[in-house]
This record gives structure tokens, sequence and C-alpha cells, in this order.
């Protein structure tokens, strides 16, 4: 059986990762207009960092839903967010490791493209 609310929740951060796949799509044009291939390929990889582990995430945390899997609804989130953290500390790691990034571009790609989740995530879920 389908939760109701457990739905609308995962349909909400779709909404919020297609938001942020979109706003990631435009700063690496702009970046590959302004800067050229090494800035593109900074942008791109910022974004990514910041939208691997919302998926990851998403998928932890709408594992289970309903009351009687309360406890398995927790733990779930709970793994969600610790490896959301953790991926996102080793792609930061093979990023500047193995990949000829610019930090600054890397940084505010990251930023814009997670802070672009957050308002969609404030604008889709004032709305229901």
């Amino acid at each position: 059986m389908t939760n109701k609310l457990a739905k609308r929740g995962l349909t909400l951060a779709k909404k919020g990762l297609l938001f942020q796949i979109v706003t990631a799509a435009i700063i690496v044009a702009v970046a590959a207009l302004i800067g050229g291939a090494i800035t593109a390929l900074s942008a791109a990889t910022g974004a990514l960092i910041s939208i691997l582990p919302k998926i990851v995430f998403t998928a932890f945390a709408f594992r289970y839903a309903g009351a009687s899997k309360n406890e398995l609804v927790a733990r779930s989130f709970s793994q969600g967010s610790k490896m959301k953290l953790a991926l996102t500390i080793v792609l930061f790691v093979i990023a500047f490791r193995f990949i000829h990034v610019m930090p600054l571009v890397l940084f505010m790609a990251f930023v814009i493209t997670t802070v672009s989740h957050a308002l969609a995530m404030f604008h889709y879920g004032t709305k229901e």
C-alpha cells in the first residue's frame, strides 16, 4: 500500500532535483560561454557534487513509508543523511585530487546548485 504523504514527499523531492538539474545546466552553459572548457568542467563538477548526494539521500529517505514502519523510516533517513555527507566529501576529494578544476568556480556552482534545491523545496512545499 502506498502512503499518500510519502508519495507527495517523493513528488516534491523529484521536482526539487529537476529544478536543481536545470539550474546546473544553466550554470554550466554560462560558465562555458564566459570562461571556456575548464571553467565549464569546474562548474559541472561543482553541480554534480551537489546533485549526486541528494539523489542518494532521496533514495534512502523514501525507501520506507507509513506509521507502522516508523523506526525503519527514521533509520533510513539517518543513513541517507550520513551517506549524503560522506559522498559529498568523497566527491570533493576526487574533484581536487584527480580533476583539474578552478576551486572558486567549483564552489560557486556547488553553492548555487545547492541553494536552488533549497529554494525549490521552499517554493513547491508552500504550494501544497
